[in-house]
């Protein structure tokens, strides 16, 4: 089982490594675009790291998120719409890359880089602190409201922190345009909430009394 999951999750890692190189350098018409190895060496280099210590302490965690086959009909869509985004995000990146259309300054990327990290640091919280995290909308045997750490702050911090990686991410790579691109990831994750709440609340005992508790979603104090 734990030979089958490595496989299994060194595979995604490659696939994913080698889709957004493709992506990136192939529009940009180059390797010598520092702005994506930027954001090469921050999204893959954490990502491994945390494979390999969700591998050894908690491979039933590992599991859950290499899982994507939804069982929504809402959610298959909202996977579907985030994929046809990232890829004319990355793609958008390396043109712009290329041809000069809208790119920011290195220091901004810089920072941008720093965000995208500490939005890192925030997601691994969160799956310290719910163990029952997987990537598909589903409620699990013997799953139980989690309402300490983040989650006393917002009913979905992991949606926060993805919120700040991807809003991050275009800025790294110093693209406008991709940045524009990566904010039809708010109307996207506003949807995808909607429907796991009313899923959460039909067969999670305890979730509509978090609700009441929690009152923000996503954003302290605004939603």
């Amino acid at each position: 089982m734990t030979k089958k999951l490595f496989i299994q999750a060194i595979t995604r890692f490659l696939a994913g490594l080698a889709a957004v190189g493709m992506l990136l350098f192939i529009a940009a018409g180059t390797l010598h675009y520092p702005q994506g190895w930027l954001l090469v060496v921050i999204l893959f280099v954490p990502m491994f790291i945390a494979g390999f210590v969700m591998m050894a302490k908690n491979p039933e965690l590992l599991q859950k998120r290499l899982n994507v086959k939804e069982k929504e009909s809402e959610q298959r869509e909202v996977i579907v719409s985030s994929g046809i985004m990232f890829l004319a995000a990355f793609l958008f990146a390396g043109l712009s890359f290329r041809f000069g259309w809208l790119m920011l300054p290195f220091p901004v990327s810089i920072v941008a880089a720093v965000l995208f990290l500490v939005a890192y640091a925030l997601y691994a919280e969160v799956l310290r602190e719910n163990t029952y995290l997987s990537r598909t909308v589903e409620v699990q045997e013997g799953q139980r409201v989690i309402d300490t750490g983040l989650y006393g702050l917002v009913r979905h911090p992991m949606y926060m922190a993805t919120v700040l990686l991807f809003l991050s991410m275009p800025l790294v790579l110093g693209s406008v345009i991709s940045f524009v691109i990566m904010l039809c990831y708010i109307p996207i994750i506003v949807k995808r909430i909607k429907n796991e709440e009313r899923v959460l609340e039909e067969g999670l005992p305890g979730y509509k009394e978090y609700k009441k508790k929690v009152k923000y979603r996503l954003i302290p104090f605004i939603w």
